[in-house]
């Protein structure tokens, strides 16, 4: 196969859009676009934290995850309805969890949660990288409104993240995937990195064979060269 690009270079992003103050109700929202992919992320405060961590002092930042029926091209049944959520769903929520609880001061937060919710209300490829980085917006004006209401008096959040998706396609490297380069592609690939470029989480995998140490450093390079669009677009609209 040999899969083209339409009006979009291997080291070009989609466009990418970011809304937040989305939701009237949330402490904190974004609405996320990369390319066809859209995402609402909301960030909503709860005045305790799970059972495990009562007394302790300190906070917990988690996530929840989910596609709705027809974000994709027919219709698939909400969790729910199943009984139990995917292992798809699972796994990527608690990415989004990790990822956000690595940049944040627990402690500084206090004895309370705040629950982030990334809902895919349209697929087309890189849902998880669009919710984390919608995310990060959510909670940071999540954190801003708990600061103006004098909850708590330094903000927690030690740094940005976001995250970007790179693969190889007949033996060339492309970088944010669709859905339909993310279904042809040999190596499979999610960055979550901080602006400093540290690295939170790399999540590969390969079809047909390993990938190599130059390939895969290659991809590195084309994520850490380009991801700052992200960066850039995600301090616009906070105004940072």
């Amino acid at each position: 196969m040999n899969l083209k690009r339409f009006n979009r270079k291997n080291d070009e992003l989609r466009k990418i859009y970011f809304q937040n103050n989305f939701s009237p109700y949330a402490e904190g929202s974004c609405f996320v676009k990369f390319g066809e992919t859209h995402v609402i992320c909301t960030a909503s405060i709860e005045e305790k934290v799970p059972i495990w961590l009562r007394g302790k002092k300190r906070g917990w930042i988690t996530s929840e995850y989910g596609m709705i029926p027809r974000s994709t091209h027919s219709r698939m049944d909400r969790d729910i309805s199943k009984g139990k959520i995917s292992g798809r769903s699972q796994e990527i929520q608690r990415l989004i969890g990790r990822s956000l609880r690595s940049v944040i001061n627990l402690n500084e937060l206090g004895e309370r949660q705040i629950k982030i919710d990334c809902d895919v209300i349209q697929a087309d490829g890189g849902t998880r990288t669009a919710s984390i980085s919608g995310a990060w917006i959510a909670l940071y004006d999540a954190i801003k409104f708990l600061l103006s209401q004098g909850k708590i008096t330094k903000n927690p959040i030690k740094n940005q993240i976001a995250a970007i998706s790179c693969g190889i396609i007949d033996d060339e490297i492309f970088i944010d995937l669709d859905y339909n380069e993310d279904s042809n592609a040999k190596v499979d690939a999610n960055f979550v990195l901080t602006e400093n470029k540290d690295i939170i989480e790399i999540q590969s995998s390969s079809e047909q064979k390993p990938i190599s140490k130059l390939n895969f450093l290659e991809m590195y390079e084309m994520v850490e060269n380009n991801i700052d669009i992200i960066f850039k677009k995600q301090k616009d609209v906070l105004s940072l």
